[in-house]
Formats: C-alpha cells, structure tokens, sequence
C-alpha cells in the first residue's frame, strides 16, 4: 500500500508541474489535458501489454498483502 501510496505522491505533483506549465505557455484547459495524456495514447501494444502487466503485479501483490494480513488477524481472534 506504501508504494502505492509513494507513487501517487510522485506522479500527482509531476502532472500538475506538467498542467501548469502548459497554462503559462497558454494552452487552454482541453489542450493541457491532453499533453498530460498523450503518453498513453501513443504507446505501442508490447508497451501497454508491458504496462498492463506490471499493473497487474503490483494489484496482485497488494491483494496478497491484504488476505495475508487478514489471515493473520483472523488467527489472533480466534485464540483469545
């Protein structure tokens, strides 16, 4: 959840240095979110599937995470 966490930390900064500097290049507010975007829009299919499954580590580490914390939880209730 940390890294999740850091990540979001990171990456909302960087889009709104990213936003504002197309607001001082006056850009109108569609036009910024759509720089902020584009990378996405042009990444090829072995990069999405790249993307996708990295994406997909990270949601399942942190599924795994959960039901091992609950798990353990579990097990202390029951012994009191």
């Amino acid at each position: 959840m940390k890294i999740l966490g850091i990540t979001a930390l990171i990456l909302l900064p960087l889009m709104a240095f990213s936003f504002w500097m197309d607001y001082l290049q006056g850009f109108n507010l569609q036009t910024s979110i759509q720089n902020i975007t584009s990378a996405f829009r042009v990444m090829d299919i072995m990069e999405m599937v790249v993307m996708s499954a990295f994406l997909l580590i990270l949601l399942i580490q942190l599924l795994y995470s959960w039901y091992q914390e609950k798990k353990g939880n579990s097990k202390v209730r029951k012994a009191h």
